[in-house]
């Protein structure tokens, strides 16, 4: 009951998050959302584009965590550092969100606290999956509370994607739901081996996402459960599948840090393309 609740909170919030910038392209953003925030720089991108923050908590949107920030003005961030503590607006849209208004500000201004160093595990090359590799075995369980593995959809295209309900961010996991909704959309309107196409979406973090809370969440995206499917199941297997397809994944104050990756896998269940990042269209995998 509680989780349910919790829920229908969350799902509130992404309501409340879709209905921003609902004009494609509008340059004002005058319905975006803006957080005043801190926090320190722990990465930094080639081109000075992207800063890895660990920021502070976000009353009333996102607890403390670290994740990557796309900065609008690449004048602002050209002198920083790793380490350097700032502070920064945060504008997030029904599609998008970035950082503006960095500025460099004294550490100790920065209620975060300096993780602690972890030794690098490297994992023989061999491990990652390619395309061509056959998808590894799993044993989940759908929203129906019924039990897949890949024999389930042997036969079938199936494009299957890592996500979590609670993810709060609009370019992250919202944009992979939407993207699957428009090839669901798609799926149902088509025919010969698109319509044959099945999606499968992997939650993050198994111990909230029950099968209740993922039929809920399906639900609420309109999904087809006969089109798609969530999954959820043992930390230990769903964890065996991120490590395969190299999907970073970091619990951070009660929130999740991740990667993306998407997956085509053939009717014979060899892996077709795998798409890193949230960059693909839903048009390509259509074509």
């Amino acid at each position: 009951m509680r989780k349910t609740t919790v829920l229908k909170i969350t799902l509130a919030l992404c309501f409340a998050v879709a209905s921003l910038g609902c004009q494609p392209g509008a340059k004002s953003d005058v319905n975006a959302q803006h957080y005043e925030t801190r926090g320190v720089v722990r990465g930094i991108s080639p081109d000075r584009t992207t800063l890895e923050i660990q920021h502070e908590n976000i009353p009333d949107f996102m607890p403390s965590m670290t994740m990557p920030f796309s900065a609008r003005d690449q004048k602002e961030t050209a002198n920083f550092k790793i380490g350097d503590a700032i502070s920064f607006r945060m504008t997030v849209t029904k599609k998008d969100f970035w950082i503006d208004r960095v500025k460099k500000i004294p550490r100790e201004d920065v209620d975060v606290r300096d993780p602690k160093p972890n030794p690098t595990i490297s994992e023989p090359q061999s491990s990652r999956l390619r395309e061509g590799d056959a998808m590894p075995a799993f044993s989940l369980t759908n929203q129906n509370e019924k039990a897949i593995t890949p024999e389930t959809f042997r036969g079938r295209p199936l494009f299957l994607t890592f996500i979590f309900t609670r993810c709060p961010m609009p370019n992250f996991c919202p944009r992979m739901t939407n993207n699957f909704s428009e090839l669901q959309n798609a799926i149902k309107a088509s025919n010969g081996v698109l319509a044959e196409t099945r999606l499968l979406s992997i939650t993050l973090d198994p111990a909230f996402d029950t099968p209740q809370i993922l039929k809920e969440y399906g639900e609420h995206q309109n999904a087809d459960a006969t089109v798609w499917t969530f999954a959820t199941g043992d930390p230990k297997e769903i964890d065996a599948l991120t490590h395969a397809f190299s999907v970073y994944v970091q619990t951070e104050g009660g929130t999740i840090s991740h990667g993306l990756a998407t997956v085509l896998v053939g009717p014979d269940g060899k892996i077709v393309k795998i798409w890193r990042g949230n960059g693909w269209k839903p048009d390509e995998i259509i074509s």
